[in-house]
């Protein structure tokens, strides 16, 4: 019904935001990470919206970029996940460590949300890892990690996992590190190289 919401951001409160756009003030569920970066009391604000009808009951949950809703929407789908369960996923992982959560299948790391177990975040997991695209946590910057000589694909791999890694927050020295612990072979893509050095985090 709504796309999104673009008008002045009138109250912040505890788990929910009002914003009003020609004289109508509307009541929007936020993730905690979205309260964390909104602007100003008083500010304009472009929130985009899915709107869940239950009953009688009409909620509005609001994000602050396409990949939140997107996953939100994704999330929606698997058993055992509603929205305020998919909405704490997302204040306690971002799109990208929830992403990665998935390719890497650390369940223990979704199950840190309120309200998700080990068994739903490894649910979650089976529905989505076919779903969420590697690319996304790529970050394309100039220059290299590794040089590009010998075998110059296998070089742009390992690069492309580092830097997805060090998009996680994660520094250089870290990701060059968990990458090199890895047996990699000319048959892995990038993706099994990412999955196989986040593993590796855990051990430095």
């Amino acid at each position: 019904m709504y796309s999104y919401i673009k008008g002045t951001l009138e109250e912040i409160e505890e788990d929910k935001i009002i914003v009003e756009n020609q004289d109508i003030g509307y009541n929007i569920f936020v993730p905690g990470r979205v309260m964390d970066n909104l602007p100003q009391i008083g500010s304009v604000v472009k929130i985009y919206t899915y709107l869940h009808v239950k009953e009688d009951c009409f909620w509005l949950f609001g994000f602050l970029n396409k990949d939140e809703i997107t996953l939100f929407k994704m999330m929606l789908n698997v058993s055992g996940i509603g929205p305020k369960g998919a909405l704490g996923i997302l204040t306690v992982l971002s799109p990208e460590e929830l992403c990665a959560a998935v390719v890497s299948e650390n369940a223990k790391a979704i199950a840190k949300a309120p309200g998700v177990g080990n068994k739903t975040a490894q649910k979650l997991i089976i529905e989505l890892k076919d779903k969420v695209h590697l690319e996304d946590l790529l970050d394309q910057e100039e220059g290299t990690l590794y040089p590009q000589n010998g075998n110059d694909m296998l070089s742009s791999r390992k690069n492309e996992a580092v830097e997805a890694l060090t998009s996680l927050g994660y520094s250089v020295k870290e990701a060059r590190q968990a990458v090199s612990m890895i047996e990699i072979t000319d048959q892995m893509d990038t993706e099994a190289i990412l999955k196989a050095s986040l593993k590796n985090m855990a051990f430095l």
